[in-house]
């Protein structure tokens, strides 16, 4: 029967030097510089008086989520229901829905999901009248109200409503069912989270951060009370934990870090407080052509939205990479770096969330030695 690379590596674990035995393309967490990252997020986060309920979109995974709130995270922010199920399946608490659910069978699983877990670990976004309505009609098969936030579009727009008067309609409409409960505003900027020079970025979020303390500000006139104003990410951490818009951080990617996320995070003069934690381990399978070497990680291996990967160990790092199809990379060596046949070729990734969903298990290694093998559990979960 046929293996998969969990099985083909699992009698590795343990093994001195095992990390640069497995079978390939493999995904890596190294784990102390991912556990110095988590500390070091919640450590920020207690520091400035913000709750933190970071995304498991960048790591769609029960076990790290677990490390996050032993750490100090209040519960976690999923985008799909899928990854809302596998949280509350693992036993993650406060678990947030950031998308809005409005298909009659995605309704129909958010109250399965809301009965399954105990009163006030589900929650979930609006941006329509018509979801209110849908959302409450629902909820009369729970024996609690369904815990509900007004979800604002933050001048993106991808989701959530676009001004502040059709935020407050929909917080009245919410407040007003019986069957919900209102619990606040989700205001997420991820147009901002990217933006490299930090001087525009700090004016992008301060003006985000305005608008919302004037959403709340209004909406509090009104007899509407948002205990929970959630929103920012790792790009904008530590500029939305100032002036008391936000009540919590939904950051995902510093946990792991990625090529983009590293570069955004160092601008400004002062390198990035989280450490890259994720990489892909790849091996060299053709070495037949004079300016190149060819490793077997494609556009399959790797996500193609935010450049190519950055050589991190196994050749000198300023060897570029190119995709060369599904299931192959181009490593062009520096003069005299080239690497051999069957080496270990370890990169960055250009983008760590949709890398990660494109593979099956992380590969745990402290220094050479790997000491897990850990599911991608919610790997695509819709």
């Amino acid at each position: 029967m046929p293996q998969d690379l969990q099985q083909v590596n699992a009698p590795l674990i343990g093994v001195p030097g095992g990390r640069h035995l497995l079978d390939t393309p493999a995904l890596l967490i190294d784990l102390p510089a991912m556990a110095r990252n988590i500390e070091r997020m919640a450590a920020f986060a207690k520091a400035r008086g913000i709750n933190l309920r970071p995304h498991v979109k960048t790591h769609k995974s029960v076990e790290i989520a677990r490390r996050q709130v032993a750490a100090g995270a209040i519960g976690v922010s999923c985008v799909t229901m899928g990854e809302a199920e596998v949280m509350v399946q693992g036993g993650i608490p406060g678990v947030l829905i950031t998308s809005p659910a409005v298909t009659p069978s995605k309704i129909a699983r958010l109250i399965k999901l809301a009965q399954r877990a105990r009163p006030g670990d589900v929650m979930v976004v609006v941006d329509n009248p018509q979801n209110v309505a849908e959302l409450a009609r629902a909820a009369s098969q729970l024996t609690h109200p369904l815990d509900v936030l007004v979800d604002y579009g933050a001048g993106y727009n991808r989701t959530g409503a676009a001004t502040q008067a059709k935020v407050l309609e929909l917080a009245a409409l919410v407040a007003a069912e019986p069957r919900l409960r209102l619990r606040g505003l989700q205001s997420y900027a991820g147009n901002l989270q990217h933006i490299v020079a930090r001087d525009e970025r700090r004016a992008a979020a301060a003006g985000l951060r305005e608008t919302v303390a004037g959403i709340v500000a209004a909406a509090r006139r009104q007899g509407l009370n948002f205990d929970i104003v959630t929103g920012a990410g790792t790009g904008t951490h530590d500029l939305d934990t100032q002036e008391n818009a936000f009540t919590e951080l939904q950051a995902g990617s510093y946990v792991f870090m990625d090529a983009e996320y590293t570069n955004v995070l160092a601008s400004g003069g002062q390198p990035s407080p989280f450490e890259v934690s994720l990489f892909v381990q790849t091996a060299v399978v053709s070495t037949n052509a004079a300016d190149w070497v060819t490793v077997d990680g494609g556009t399959k291996c790797f996500s193609t939205d935010s450049g190519v990967p950055l050589v991190a160990k196994g050749a000198d790092t300023a060897s570029r990479y190119a995709f060369f199809g599904d299931e192959h990379g181009k490593l062009m060596p520096v003069q005299g770096s080239r690497p051999a046949l069957g080496a270990r070729v370890e990169f960055v990734t250009p983008h760590c969330d949709p890398t990660v969903n494109l593979h099956d298990a992380y590969h745990v290694v402290e220094g050479g030695t790997l000491v897990a093998i850990w599911p991608v559990d919610a790997r695509g979960k819709r």
